[in-house]
């Protein structure tokens, strides 16, 4: 599809992340930038009002936490930049509250480390909360947890939590505003002659070649890392684009598919990439025996249910990805799980509304999501 065509469905992308830098959250470091935090509500709200689920990950917690701290310069011991998180995390989920408020927009804090997406039930537990919170109408406000991370955990910079984020929920697309317009030819702080690229293949190598360094002492990361993000975030589907966060109504004009910023694209749509992941594991942590008018649900695009599972084998935790199958013992599906073989074992051949009296709680109607799901 020609650049212009893949502009056009960010016009009708029901789920968007957007990811904003510590250089605006902060304002180059000067402090909490309150006026810009609004106005990223005053659009969010504008989406909002159109049917769109947005998700924001944003810095500016060690940032806000320097500048409360009085510190100029920013440290590299990790306790002096968890204490700045510490402080300045505060602050940063006061003025996004506050902000926000004043579009009738209410947010959620959620604070994460690689470990949380790394481990599948807590990937499983973050993904339901965003989906709730998504749900409920709340806009998550989502940052890396500074004030636990290690060198062996973090992410390294919100740019590849962003596209993390992007592909745990499924979204169509990942907005990252930043201090530039988008990705030049070569630096542009350097190099008079370089070019705005307008749009390219997320997967494209030669893009690595054409970014700069970290853009200010304020941030970690630089447009390698948010190039690098795209790549990632396209592995699930989305698409990216890299855009100037001090443009007027920059949001917006993303959303409506205006030409701005850097537009990397994926080569493949979220749900299918999703899939081939699930397809190319060679070991399942167990079974599920399914009867035929399970079987026929799935195939017809339904999700599973507990009522049509006749046997559970293996022992396995939620999140794994287990197979599905006939009473032959021919695969059919296979996914990711939502609860445990022993509990699977106990609401087996039940209706989803006995699970909370069954189990003591509920997590998720369905033994297998639809969307977490390949048929065979």
């Amino acid at each position: 599809m020609p650049a212009e065509g893949l502009r056009d469905t960010l016009r009708t992308a029901r789920r968007l992340v957007v990811k904003v830098g510590s250089a605006l959250v902060t304002n180059n470091g000067a402090g909490l930038d309150t006026a810009a935090i609004a106005d990223w509500g005053r659009q969010i709200a504008a989406l909002r009002a159109e049917g769109r689920e947005i998700v924001m990950v944003s810095s500016g917690a060690i940032a806000a936490g320097m500048q409360r701290l009085g510190w100029t310069t920013r440290p590299n011991e990790t306790h002096s930049l968890q204490a700045a998180a510490a402080v300045g995390q505060m602050g940063l989920a006061q003025v996004y509250e506050g902000a926000f408020s004043q579009y009738g927009l209410r947010t959620a804090q959620i604070l994460l480390t690689h470990a949380d997406l790394a481990d599948r039930l807590r990937y499983l537990n973050a993904r339901s909360t965003l989906a709730t919170l998504l749900q409920l109408g709340v806009v998550p406000i989502i940052n890396e947890n500074d004030t636990v991370v290690t060198d062996e955990i973090k992410f390294g910079d919100n740019d590849t939590l962003g596209a993390l984020v992007a592909n745990l929920i499924e979204a169509d697309a990942l907005l990252i505003l930043t201090d530039q317009k988008g990705v030049y030819t070569a630096d542009p702080r350097k190099d008079p002659t370089a070019t705005l690229i307008s749009s390219a293949r997320a997967e494209d190598t030669s893009l690595e070649a054409m970014a700069g360094g970290a853009g200010s002492g304020i941030s970690r990361g630089g447009m390698i890392t948010k190039i690098r993000a795209a790549q990632r975030a396209a592995r699930s589907g989305a698409h990216t684009i890299i855009a100037s966060g001090r443009e007027t109504d920059a949001v917006l004009r993303v959303a409506a598919g205006e030409a701005l910023g850097t537009l990397l694209h994926a080569s493949s749509t979220p749900l299918a990439a999703r899939k081939q992941w699930l397809a190319d594991h060679l070991q399942m942590a167990g079974a599920l025996i399914l009867d035929d008018g399970a079987i026929r649900a799935l195939r017809g695009g339904a999700s599973l249910l507990p009522i049509g599972v006749t046997q559970v084998e293996g022992e396995f935790e939620r999140g794994a990805v287990i197979a599905c199958r006939d009473s032959q013992g021919a695969e059919v599906a296979r996914g990711l799980v939502n609860y445990s073989g022993s509990e699977a074992r106990r609401i087996a051949r039940r209706p989803s509304a006995e699970i909370e009296a069954l189990l003591g709680y509920v997590d998720e109607p369905e033994l297998i999501h639809r969307d977490n799901l390949v048929i065979r």
